[in-house]
Parts: C-alpha cells; sequence; structure tokens
C-alpha cells in the first residue's frame, strides 16, 4: 500500500509529502537519512537509530566487556577528579601570575 508519491526534479529533488512529515514529525530544516535494507530503501528522520544501531557503530561484531555497576562508578568517579584537577592546576597556575 502506498502512502504517497513525490516527483523527482531534474535538479534531483523531491518534496517529502505532508502525511509523510507528520508521521515523521518533521519540518523545514529536518535531515532525513537514506539506507538500504534487504534490498529496499529506508528514509528515517535523522537521529532516530535504534540502541542496536548505536551498539553497531560503536562496537561493531565485537562484543564489549562487561563491567559491574561498581566498575563503572569508579572510572566516573576518576574521570570526574582528573578532569577537576586539572582545571585547579590551571586555576593556580593562572593565579599566580
Amino acid at each position: 500500500m502506498t502512502l504517497a508519491r513525490s516527483k523527482l526534479t531534474a535538479q534531483g529533488q523531491i518534496s517529502v509529502p505532508a502525511e509523510i512529515r507528520r508521521r515523521l514529525g518533521i519540518g523545514p530544516g529536518a535531515i532525513l537519512e537514506w539506507d538500504e535494507e534487504d534490498g529496499v530503501i529506508v528514509v528515517r528522520r535523522a537521529g532516530s537509530s535504534t540502541s542496536e544501531d548505536v551498539h553497531e557503530a560503536v562496537f561493531g561484531d565485537e562484543v564489549p566487556n562487561r563491567h559491574s555497576l561498581e566498575d563503572m562508578e569508579r572510572g566516573i568517579k576518576q574521570h570526574v577528579s582528573e578532569k577537576h584537577a586539572r582545571t585547579k592546576r590551571a586555576n593556580k597556575k593562572h593565579a599566580r601570575r
């Protein structure tokens, strides 16, 4: 069942029919992604990726190492303390001048 039709201009442009814009929740300036899935062209609103899409983009076929909640909390705490330590050192150097 066809939802809508668009006509291609000589410059390779199309208009997205109102019903499709409404369903996608898009307006002027919206970015659309074109993809091929099993021989079918799929058009979707950019940014509407699934968690599987994100996982594949980040890890590919690689299975990431598992970490406990404690490991993640420890890593976040270490990152924040290192980030603020750099800021404190920079502020001390600036204050000495």
